[in-house]
């Protein structure tokens, strides 16, 4: 049997009637029932939560339906910010082992043990497919449990996006078909039947030249080719053009590699991370990340031009590399959309003109998650985008 995808996105407030045709269509087009749903909300749905959940269960023959709130929907080829609505995938993966793990506060908090996340997932490592997660930011620190998390799963690629939805703590919510709403994390392991391969665009290009760190001190870049770290960064920046310039304050970032054994660097090879502060007196930059001496640093340029060039390029390398996606997930940052690119639809569309019409979901995050290198990172202003592939290379697909 081959996998399958179908997906909506609909603008309104809640509307049981709606909901119900929307989950109907999905059902019709998939020709069976689906092996799970992803679905984001509008964060005022959240007193329909239980209510729309029951009907994609019941209308949808959906065992297992697993979302968060947004402050903006994607679907296929399309973004809409500050709505109401809801965007939903269907798959179906009839040759999928899919498990399914609800993380609660107290899991995360008390996170011990090289062998804690094995435990409270039942996944075993060596056995592990990549996973989707969903977390909400108000219970837990992402960075944290993600890095006791790429300690257990090593080297198994993670992606997700953390709720978003409002300035208030009530806003922010995970639901499921289990009723785990006070849930920190809702992780999905995929297990055969299905490839996942990943797009991660960071948004930035490389300014400057490469240097070795140096010395550090916890979180502070003391020295950088044996330069003060500070000098290293004016470097970069006067290397820009003078038009640039203006445009790069508070704009540029650190890049840090996640691999020594480069000969030479270029996007995708850095985590790129903030540049929280600094002492021109001292010399130092305080990093959002914690560098190493013998590490590579470059520092980066965020911004639109960037941001676009990066997502696309990266799309058509894995379209022309013969990617051919049934179905993706889109995770974009809400400092991303309209107000970055002063237009609509731009990472949904780059992904659709890629990747053709292959049904498509998303949201807005708090927070995007991807893999750089051989980890998963919790990024900023960033596009996570998943692709599901078949593995036997039949592609079929319904919007």
């Amino acid at each position: 049997m081959t996998n399958r995808a179908c997906s909506r996105i609909v603008l309104t407030t809640f509307d049981e009637a709606v909901v119900r045709q929307a989950t109907e269509e999905c059902l019709r087009e998939l020709g069976g029932p689906p092996t799970c749903v992803f679905a984001f909300v509008s964060s005022d749905w959240r007193t329909h939560v239980d209510e729309f959940v029951e009907i994609v269960q019941v209308h949808g023959h959906a065992p297992l339906v697993v979302g968060c709130s947004a402050d903006g929907l994607i679907g296929t080829g399309e973004e809409d910010e500050g709505v109401s609505g809801f965007s939903m995938l269907f798959l179906r993966l009839p040759e999928t082992e899919l498990v399914f793990s609800p993380i609660k506060v107290g899991d995360v908090d008390g996170a011990e043990g090289a062998n804690h996340w094995q435990k409270v997932t039942g996944v075993d490592p060596a056995k592990a497919g990549p996973w989707i997660v969903l977390c909400n930011p108000v219970s837990m620190n992402a960075e944290t449990w993600l890095k006791g998390w790429n300690a257990t799963y090593q080297e198994v690629h993670c992606f997700g996006g953390l709720a978003s939805g409002g300035s208030r703590e009530e806003d922010l919510f995970l639901f499921d078909s289990f009723g785990n709403e006070d849930c920190a994390v809702l992780a999905l392991n995929f297990q055969g039947g299905v490839r996942l391969e990943g797009v991660l665009s960071q948004g930035c290009r490389p300014i400057g030249r490469p240097y070795t760190i140096t010395s550090v001190e916890d979180n502070l870049v003391v020295e950088i080719a044996s330069k003060s770290a500070f000098e290293i960064l004016e470097e970069a920046f006067e290397s820009l053009a003078e038009e640039e310039q203006e445009m790069a304050r508070g704009n540029i970032f650190a890049g840090l590699a996640m691999s020594e054994y480069l000969e030479e660097y270029s996007r995708g090879d850095f985590l790129v991370r903030n540049i929280i502060g600094g002492d021109p007196d001292a010399g130092v930059l305080a990093l959002g990340a914690f560098p190493r001496v013998g590490q590579t640093l470059q520092f980066q340029l965020r911004d639109k031009d960037a941001a676009d060039q990066d997502l696309r390029r990266l799309c058509e390398e894995a379209q022309t590399g013969g990617t051919n996606p049934f179905a993706s997930l889109i995770f974009t940052c809400t400092g991303r959309g309209a107000r970055m690119f002063g237009m609509p639809n731009h990472d949904a569309g780059l992904v659709q003109d890629a990747f053709g019409e292959a049904p498509s979901s998303g949201f807005f995050c708090n927070g995007e998650i991807g893999p750089v290198g051989k980890q998963s990172f919790v990024h900023g202003y960033t596009a996570s985008v998943v692709l599901f592939l078949d593995e036997g290379g039949g592609v079929e697909s319904e919007e």
